[in-house]
């Protein structure tokens, strides 16, 4: 059984280490900030100007007026600041974040990503994801293995408008974990109930298996 959008939130949260400076990109990944360990501190940035975010909220804690880039609610942690977006893309750019989780429509077998455009459709431009994937010490992606129509998102090459070059490490999809080599994409770990084969199948791009391969657990 493939992961559902909370179970990739909660892997992915294993990836957090202690002091990190983090960014969660709109979709799947700002799920990631419900999931932080408690036994890790970390702190959450969001280009529109904030530090120290945290969980969602709930219902009788929403402010209409603190959201996160993808305009949803968020609440803000003690010690949290706001400030403007300039100060923000200056500590992305500058290097100060070490790890940003993405969404991504495609990704390559040599870490490429596309994630802001479709040809054809209307878009308002690719946000901050340009200066992330440019800046940022680590970059995970959070995706759905295929599209709608059953097609491969993990492919050789893109297809649609890049984001970046080379700068994926690592992808967790609702099949699986997979880390980007020389020799395209490594499968180190497999959503309960999915089946290896299933996973050759959907995977468009090279793609060799671990030796060490293991079951997703939640436990």
């Amino acid at each position: 059984m493939a992961l559902d959008k909370n179970q990739i939130a909660r892997r992915i949260s294993r990836e957090l280490q202690d002091g990190m400076y983090v960014n969660l990109g709109i979709g799947i990944p700002t799920l990631v900030a419900n999931y932080v360990p408690d036994n890790i501190e970390i702190v959450l940035q969001s280009e529109n100007g904030m530090l120290g975010i945290g969980p969602f909220p709930a219902e009788d804690e929403v402010d209409a007026d603190l959201i996160n880039a993808g305009k949803q609610t968020v609440t803000l942690l003690k010690g949290g600041s706001y400030f403007d977006s300039a100060l923000s893309f200056g500590m992305i750019r500058a290097g100060k974040v070490d790890l940003t989780v993405l969404g991504a429509m495609e990704v390559a077998e040599n870490g490429d990503i596309a994630n802001w455009k479709v040809p054809g459709k209307m878009v308002k431009g690719m946000g901050g994801a340009m200066d992330l994937v440019a800046s940022a010490k680590n970059i995970i992606v959070a995706m759905q293995h295929t599209d709608r129509a059953g097609n491969s998102k993990l492919l050789s090459r893109c297809s649609l408008p890049i984001t970046g070059l080379k700068c994926v490490k690592k992808i967790v999809s609702d099949l699986g974990v997979f880390e980007i080599t020389e020799n395209g994409f490594l499968c180190t770990e497999y959503a309960p109930g999915v089946s290896i084969d299933e996973i050759k199948s959907k995977t468009a791009g090279r793609l060799s298996i671990s030796d060490q391969v293991k079951e997703i657990s939640f436990d």
